[in-house]
């Protein structure tokens, strides 16, 4: 690091230290945490070559306050080794005790941190599924009695492809007024058909919580409130000193069997007898059904208004394929699945309404919203032959594994692996036996996107002015050297550069 860099960094620590006097000035523990919760948000989400800034920087910020040995400093210190990451913490406490062993004051409050302990727990959620919002009280040894409020959206992991059971975190606060608050989530749940209010054991509250925060922290760009990196680091605290051995039920297991059942009592229905193509709608079901299994923890039968329309103008347009008529049905066939849907879960009527506005509110958005790759001038039958699965995201990666689809070569199909070799032997004519292979092993892995990084890597090259031909060569005989090491063909991909072709 350059010496006027680290004057820099130097500067912004000594600025975190002026706005750490603060907590000379409070009284409250609770007051004290929010401040230096919100001193530990300041790189909330940030990203350098070295890692999580969060956590370099933070620990950075340790070892400059330990040099300082002022009040402030200790004061710092005695906050993050209660609320720090678990490299913060213990690195907080022993900068801490070396400055109560140079004569430095301890802040009045930073005993009291110790004693927190959670009193009650609470769940406000609306019947669609669509969030919750987990409300924990806590005292410090029976006093200072104050709420911990977390949102938690469960459509939000769907929309980041997101492997977990469970929502994500988009907002947090903390309140003094206790009482009031739950005394208006009660009279809100009493108003309201479509909102439910209810106290829920703390290690249950624990069980929400703790896949969620995992979840929100694992994703590059969380979709969280401006105001949540500053209560991050308290909520993360908070959420350990919730009792374990809460009950998380599994997710729902679908099968093809099961799947198709649903689909089939589906269209022998009432509500699907006004459908015209059936062909149609039971393709268009099966999106449905799809889509509820992978992308909404096993729930196709959960129906709300913000579901449909994220399936409709977001998930549809970025990842299926649809024909014509599936296009035109898709709408009609939600509209009628809401209603079948919501008999069975019992939705109450509200409910149904708002989720049936949504879906005629998205239908003229959804034309928009679609973009059919044959309306850009691809040939629909060459579309059709490179998305049997209707996997609309594949289209680029393999169309450019595989680009002879015409003339001589229409009549093949690059799903079926004979004719993929011929495809392969056209575009390399005079390859070996063994560099088709080499070529037949990339194609595969292109037309599967495994891994992911492979078709992101050959997109970055392009980029880089990289000649197709040269691209694929190069890709080829990595993938041929790390065939069986998946891990190694990652780091490959990664340091792979344009000029090394």
């Amino acid at each position: 690091m350059s010496p006027r860099r680290a004057e820099e960094i130097s500067g912004i620590f000594d600025d975190m230290l002026v706005h750490a006097r603060e907590l000379l000035a409070v009284r409250s523990p609770l007051d004290a945490e929010l401040i230096v919760s919100e001193i530990l948000g300041a790189w909330y989400g940030g990203r350098s070559g070295q890692g999580d800034l969060e956590k370099v920087v933070g620990e950075a910020l340790l070892d400059h306050a330990i040099r300082s040995a002022t009040p402030a400093a200790l004061a710092l210190l005695s906050g993050v080794a209660n609320l720090g990451t678990p490299r913060q913490a213990p690195k907080a406490e022993r900068g801490a005790l070396r400055l109560m062993g140079m004569g430095v004051a301890r802040p009045t409050w930073a005993d009291r941190m110790g004693l927190v302990a959670p009193a009650a727990a609470y769940l406000s959620r609306d019947v669609y599924g669509d969030q919750k919002t987990v409300i924990c009280t806590f005292t410090y040894g029976g006093e200072e009695e104050h709420a911990l409020v977390v949102l938690v959206d469960e459509n939000m992991g769907g929309r980041f492809d997101a492997p977990a059971d469970n929502g994500l975190v988009r907002d947090a606060w903390v309140s003094s007024q206790v009482e009031r608050l739950l005394d208006h989530c009660r009279a809100e749940a009493r108003s309201s058909p479509l909102m439910e209010f209810t106290e829920i054991d703390p290690r249950e509250a624990r069980a929400l919580l703790e896949p969620a925060l995992e979840l929100t922290g694992s994703l590059r760009d969380a979709p969280v409130s401006d105001s949540f990196a500053s209560y991050n680091a308290l909520l993360r605290a908070r959420v350990k000193v919730l009792p374990l051995g809460g009950f998380k039920p599994p997710l729902p297991r679908w099968s093809a069997d099961r799947r198709a059942t649903i689909g089939a009592r589906f269209l022998a229905s009432e509500e699907a007898g006004e459908l015209s193509d059936l062909a149609a709608a039971g393709r268009c079901v099966d999106r449905i059904i799809d889509y509820g299994c992978a992308r909404d923890f096993g729930r196709p039968l959960r129906v709300s208004p913000i579901k449909c329309e994220m399936f409709l103008l977001d998930w549809l347009p970025r990842k299926v394929f649809l024909s014509p008529s599936e296009q035109e049905a898709m709408p009609h066939v939600l509209a009628a699945w809401v209603r079948w849907a919501a008999r069975r879960t019992n939705l109450p009527d509200e409910g149904v309404r708002a989720t049936l506005d949504a879906v005629w509110d998205a239908t003229h958005k959804f034309g928009e919203a679609y973009r059919d790759p044959a309306a850009s001038g691809l040939d629909r039958a060459l579309v059709e032959k490179l998305l049997p699965d209707g996997d609309l995201e594949a289209l680029p990666r393999r169309a450019f594994a595989l680009p002879f689809l015409t003339g001589e070569l229409a009549g093949l199909d690059p799903a079926d692996a004979a004719d993929r070799r011929v495809m392969l032997a056209y575009e390399h004519p005079g390859a070996t036996e063994a560099e088709l292979d080499g070529y037949e092993r990339l194609a595969d892995r292109l037309w599967k996107g495994d891994p992911p990084e492979l078709w992101e890597t050959t997109q970055r090259l392009l980029d880089e002015g990289g000649q197709r031909h040269l691209v694929v060569h190069g890709l080829m005989r990595l993938v041929v050297r790390f065939d069986r090491d998946r891990p190694g063909l990652r780091r490959a991909l990664r340091k792979i550069r344009a000029e090394d072709l």
